[in-house]
C-alpha cells in the first residue's frame, strides 16, 4: 500500500514537470498517431472512400471536377428525377421568398410553420395514414423512434440487413432486441414465439433493402404479426415514390397498406432529393414522437425551401404516377442486358441494381474506369458492405434515356474485360 502511494505521488510529480502546453501537444501528437494508423489500414484495405466533387445541379447528366465533358450519372437516388425539377425548384424558390432562410428554432419552441403542417398532412394523405411527423432526416425518425416508443417491457424483432439508422435506433431503445435471419420467415416466426411474454412486439423491416435492391416479403411479415399479435414497422426509404401501381411504397406493391402500423421514409431521395424524413402511422404515436423523441425535439425544423421542395415532389406525384411507370421497363432493360454480358446482379427488378465484383480494390477501380468513360458510378466496399462482397451499386432513375442505359452497359462490359471481371 506504501508503495503504491509513493509510485502514484511519482509519477504525478512527473506529469507536473511537464509544461500543460507540452503535454497536450504530446496527446495531440499521439492522436495523430492513431489516426495516421487507422486511415492507413483503411487505405491499404482498398476500401478509402473518396468524394467526387460535382459542379452543376443533381440529374442523369452532371459535371464533375477534373472531368471534361458531361457524365452521366448512375448511383443518385434521384429515382424520379425530380431532384432538378422545374416546378419543384421553382416551389423552394417560392418557400424561401415568402417563409425564409431558416426557422432557428426547434418545432415545439418557435420552428413550426404553416407549410411544415400543411406538408405533414400531405405525407399522411398520401401514405393513406393517420398523421405524420417530419424530421430533418429518415436518420433522424429511424433513431427518434423506438426510444421513444418502447420500454423494456417490449420487444423488438429486426431483420439482420436493415439499415444503420434502424441499427442505431433500436440499440438507443430498452426494450428486448430480437434479430432474425435476412428475409428468413422461419426465423422471425420462432423469435416471435420467443417475444410472446413482452407486451409489445414491434417488427422492423426495410421495405427495399439498399445495398442488395431486395424486397422485403411483406405478405408473409404481416401475416406472421397477426398471428403473434405484433406491430410491423418498415423503412420506404427505397420504395417511397416509385414503388405500387401509384408510388405509395412497398407495402402498396404487395397489397397490405392495412397491416403495415408505421412508416419511416425520406424526401432526400424520389421526393426532391434535398433532406429531411418523416414517419406516418396512428395519430397517438405521432403525438408521443411529438413530446418524446429526441431528434424531433433537439433539433433544427426543416428548412422552408426544402419543405416547399418535397411538397410540390408530392404534388407531382399524386396528379399522375407516368413517371412511376417508366421505372420498371428501364429497370429491365439494364439488368437483362448486364446478365446478358456476364456479370452477376442482386435484387428483385428493383431500380438498385448491384454489380457484384467481391474484390474492394477491383470495385473501386473500375468505378474510376467507368468515370473516365463518362459512367459516374461508385464501388461498396465493407464496413458499407461485407468483406468480400464488394460491388458497383447502379441505380437506375426515370430521366435515363435507353440510350443512356446501354452507353453504361457498353462501359461496363469495356471495364469489366479491361479488369478481368469478363473473359
Amino acid at each position: 500500500m506504501v508503495g503504491t502511494m509513493w509510485a502514484g505521488r511519482v509519477l504525478h510529480a512527473a506529469l507536473s514537470a511537464v509544461p500543460r502546453g507540452r503535454r497536450a501537444l504530446s496527446a495531440l501528437t499521439q492522436l495523430r498517431g492513431v489516426l495516421g494508423e487507422e486511415l492507413e489500414a483503411i487505405r491499404e484495405a482498398g476500401t478509402w472512400k473518396s468524394e467526387r466533387v460535382i459542379t452543376s445541379r443533381q440529374g442523369p447528366r452532371i459535371h464533375v471536377d477534373g472531368v471534361s465533358g458531361g457524365i452521366l450519372n448512375f448511383c443518385a437516388n434521384n429515382y424520379l428525377g425530380l431532384s432538378s425539377h422545374p416546378e419543384v425548384i421553382q416551389a423552394g424558390l417560392q418557400a424561401l421568398e415568402e417563409f425564409g432562410a431558416g426557422l432557428s428554432s426547434t418545432r415545439f419552441i418557435c420552428g413550426t410553420q404553416s407549410i411544415h403542417k400543411d406538408l405533414e398532412a400531405k405525407i399522411a394523405r398520401f401514405h393513406q395514414r393517420e398523421d405524420a411527423i417530419l424530421y430533418p432526416s429518415c436518420f433522424d425518425a429511424n433513431t427518434g423512434l423506438f426510444e421513444a416508443l418502447l420500454t423494456p417491457q417490449d420487444a423488438v424483432l429486426s431483420d439482420e440487413l436493415n439499415h444503420a439508422s434502424i441499427i442505431d435506433g433500436i440499440r438507443l431503445c430498452k426494450a428486448h432486441k430480437y434479430r432474425y435471419c435476412h428475409l428468413d420467415m422461419a426465423d422471425l416466426e420462432a423469435k416471435l414465439q420467443e417475444a410472446q411474454k413482452h407486451r409489445l412486439r414491434l417488427v422492423a423491416t426495410d421495405g427495399v433493402f439498399s445495398m442488395d435492391g431486395d424486397i422485403a416479403p411483406l405478405r408473409e411479415i404481416c401475416h406472421l404479426a397477426s398471428r403473434y399479435g405484433a406491430v410491423v414497422f418498415v423503412d420506404e426509404c427505397h420504395a417511397t415514390g416509385f414503388l405500387g401501381a401509384t408510388g405509395r411504397g412497398t407495402d402498396e406493391l404487395l397489397g397490405v397498406m392495412d397491416q403495415v402500423t408505421v412508416i419511416n421514409s425520406t424526401l432526400g431521395k424520389a421526393l426532391g432529393g434535398a433532406s429531411g424524413g418523416y414517419t406516418t402511422g396512428p395519430g397517438p404515436l405521432v403525438s408521443l414522437l411529438r413530446q418524446r423523441s429526441r431528434p424531433y425535439l433537439f433539433s433544427n425544423s426543416l428548412p422552408p425551401a426544402v419543405v416547399g421542395c418535397a411538397s410540390k415532389a408530392l404534388d407531382l406525384l399524386m396528379e399522375s404516377n407516368a413517371i412511376v411507370q417508366t421505372m420498371a421497363a428501364k429497370t429491365q432493360r439494364f439488368r437483362s442486358k448486364m446478365e446478358a454480358a456476364g456479370f452477376t446482379i442482386l435484387g428483385a427488378s428493383h431500380p438498385i441494381c448491384p454489380v457484384m465484383l467481391g474484390d474492394a480494390r477491383l470495385a473501386s477501380c473500375m468505378a474510376d474506369d467507368m468515370l473516365k468513360r463518362g459512367i459516374f458510378v461508385i464501388g461498396f466496399s465493407y464496413p458499407v458492405v461485407p468483406k468480400g462482397k464488394a460491388r458497383i451499386r447502379v441505380q437506375i432513375s426515370a430521366v435515363h434515356s435507353e440510350e443512356d442505359i446501354d452507353r453504361c452497359v457498353e462501359a461496363f462490359v469495356e471495364v469489366g474485360r479491361l479488369h478481368g471481371a469478363l473473359p
